[in-house]
């Protein structure tokens, strides 16, 4: 039948461009998984805007409020990092039901990615990073709640620590926090994760993926998750501006192929949202992020899903 993805319309032109969140890759991606045939045309699901009790799982409803309405201080806008509008308001409630759609459908197929989300800097009470909402966190929690999946795991590669995914379920066992970052990189205060691995600068592809190949296997005995969530952000790319480390574009494939295949061998459900991605050539971006769909869709027919 084909990978199932998630696309989110409302993300094209809802915030100025600029070198560090490139809005017009979320279209250029999904037209290019479309064109190249990476995707089909019926294989694509559209999400619904979260509501105001499903981001209430994690987080204030004062600051939901004050961020829709658009009167949250200035000094937590600058915290974000992003100018605020009604556009980017329902752009971000769209990423928390795109992440919500594409975990249902990874339920539902086994595997599926979205073409957006991995907001994981976003705290119960203020948003940080570039992250208004932390769409992951919110999933794992309305998955929990609807009885969708008991136990799950958050397998985190973005280059940046995902410290408020950490932090937001420091108390919660049935859901696993496992991050494997460059140590030299932002946050400057990182969170106590399940598992945290912190990579040393520069670090190229076959010594991460080494480690990773160490980790892995472990983290899934200790979680034993009924659903994977992976945050593949692809700033890692020794081409990043803000990564730090030097991954190529291969070592990244090859990184998405590990991920995915030993949790489809383990018949462990996978989930998939693309993370941070920070470059000013938006087509190396793009091609980067399909880097994940592609290395999806190979597995979902070699594993029959």
């Amino acid at each position: 039948m084909g990978l199932p993805i998630v696309y989110h319309p409302q993300y094209v032109a809802a915030i100025p461009d600029d070198h560090r969140f490139p809005m017009p890759k979320f279209k250029l991606l999904y037209d290019k998984l479309l064109g190249e045939g990476i995707v089909r045309p019926d294989r694509v699901f559209e999400p619904q805007i979260a509501p105001y009790e499903t981001l209430e799982l994690v987080h204030n409803s004062e600051y939901i409020r004050d961020y829709c309405e658009g009167t949250l201080d200035a000094k937590a806008k600058r915290r974000i990092g992003l100018p605020w509008s009604p556009e980017v308001t329902i752009r971000t409630r769209m990423a928390v039901g795109g992440a919500i759609e594409t975990a249902k459908l990874a339920l539902e197929h086994g595997l599926a990615c979205n073409t957006a989300g991995g907001t994981h800097h976003a705290y119960p009470g203020y948003g940080s990073g570039f992250c208004i909402f932390n769409d992951i966190a919110v999933t794992a929690r309305y998955l929990r709640k609807h009885g969708l999946a008991d136990r799950i795991l958050i397998v985190d590669l973005d280059v940046h620590q995902g410290d408020a995914t950490a932090f937001i379920f420091q108390n919660e066992p049935e859901v696993y926090t496992f991050s494997m970052h460059c140590g030299a990189n932002f946050p400057s205060q990182k969170q106590a994760s399940d598992l945290d691995v912190s990579l040393p600068v520069g670090m190229e592809d076959d010594d991460y993926l080494r480690e990773l190949g160490l980790r892995l296997p472990d983290v899934l005995a200790a979680a034993k998750p009924d659903l994977v969530i992976f945050d593949a952000g692809v700033d890692p790319h020794v081409g990043d501006r803000l990564g730090k480390l030097a991954l190529s574009d291969g070592g990244l494939y090859r990184r998405e192929m590990q991920v995915l295949s030993t949790c489809l061998a383990a018949r462990i459900p996978v989930a998939c949202v693309i993370g941070g991605g920070y470059c000013k050539n938006i087509d190396e971006l793009v091609a980067r992020h399909s880097l994940l769909h592609r290395a999806g869709s190979e597995l979902y027919r070699q594993f029959r899903l």
